[in-house]
């Protein structure tokens, strides 16, 4: 037999890319240059997905959106009149990695020429990694260094490891409207908001429970918005399921009633997280 590495092998978790963080029986990885939290595990439960057959790092773990969650209507983000990729452009431009220990990561990435390019304000995001106890706690922080009002709609996308035939048996709360059972998975899987009152649990069969929960910031919550989303079990990445909470549904930030405002020289932080407590 060849000893040769399988492809999966490279992404077995941790990478050389892969920070670790540890709390008791709780693992994190991140990968900073693409603020990738790429994996959450609670004693023997990998919670986040990772793409060991394909690498495709498009559907790994938990990956930051802003300015903007899902599509621009014709891409166009129309109070500057410039475009806006699908999910904006923070998974794609490299991070600053401020500081790292056992438990935590902090990571940064400021306006540059390329993001003033397509989102024309001076800012800085911040975000902060914590690992706790069954808990992995994850703070963005948006800073508007402008002399204007900054539009911001940004969003969530953690993708779930789940098999293809346990998913019409999730159970959910706190999602009214939300029923596995009623999904045709193998032939339309869903692509659908639903409001997010700020806490949602998921049994997961054979695994256990999961809460996405928002901490209000100054008894605010910021994100209103729950995407559930998932692949055709034909695509080469499918075993996982998405409940990405998010400021506000597709084209958000074009809708001031669906996106925050940064007023200049302030700051708005989101606070999620999540916790996991392993089947019994």
């Amino acid at each position: 037999m060849s000893s040769a590495l399988l492809p999966g092998d490279f992404l077995r978790f941790p990478t050389e890319r892969e920070l670790v963080l540890r709390a008791q029986e709780t693992v994190v990885g991140v990968i900073p240059e693409i603020c990738l939290v790429s994996h959450f595990q609670v004693g023997t439960w990998e919670v986040l997905y990772r793409p060991l057959t394909t690498g495709n790092v498009r559907r790994w773990g938990l990956p930051l959106m802003i300015p903007n969650f899902s599509r621009l209507r014709n891409g166009l983000f129309l109070e500057k009149g410039t475009t806006l990729p699908i999910h904006g452009f923070g998974r794609l431009l490299p991070w600053t990695l401020l500081m790292a220990d056992e438990h935590q990561v902090q990571l940064q990435l400021q306006s540059n020429d390329t993001t003033r390019a397509c989102y024309p304000y001076e800012f800085t995001f911040t975000v902060t990694v914590t690992a706790a106890p069954r808990t992995l706690t994850y703070t963005l922080a948006m800073e508007n260094h402008s002399a204007e009002t900054m539009p911001i709609a940004p969003g969530f996308h953690p993708y779930f490891a789940l098999a293809q035939a346990a998913k019409p048996r999730l159970q959910v709360q706190g999602l009214p409207g939300f029923e596995a059972a009623a999904i045709d998975w193998e032939h339309q899987p869903p692509d659908t908001p639903f409001p997010f009152a700020g806490e949602v649990t998921i049994t997961f069969p054979e695994q256990g429970t999961l809460t996405i929960a928002e901490l209000p910031q100054d008894g605010r919550f910021a994100l209103h918005n729950m995407q559930v989303w998932t692949e055709l079990p034909t695509r080469p990445d499918h075993a996982f399921v998405c409940f990405e909470p998010t400021v506000g549904s597709e084209d958000a930030l074009n809708r001031p009633g669906d996106r925050l405002e940064v007023a200049p020289d302030s700051t708005v932080s989101i606070v999620l997280q999540l916790r996991a407590q392993t089947q019994a």
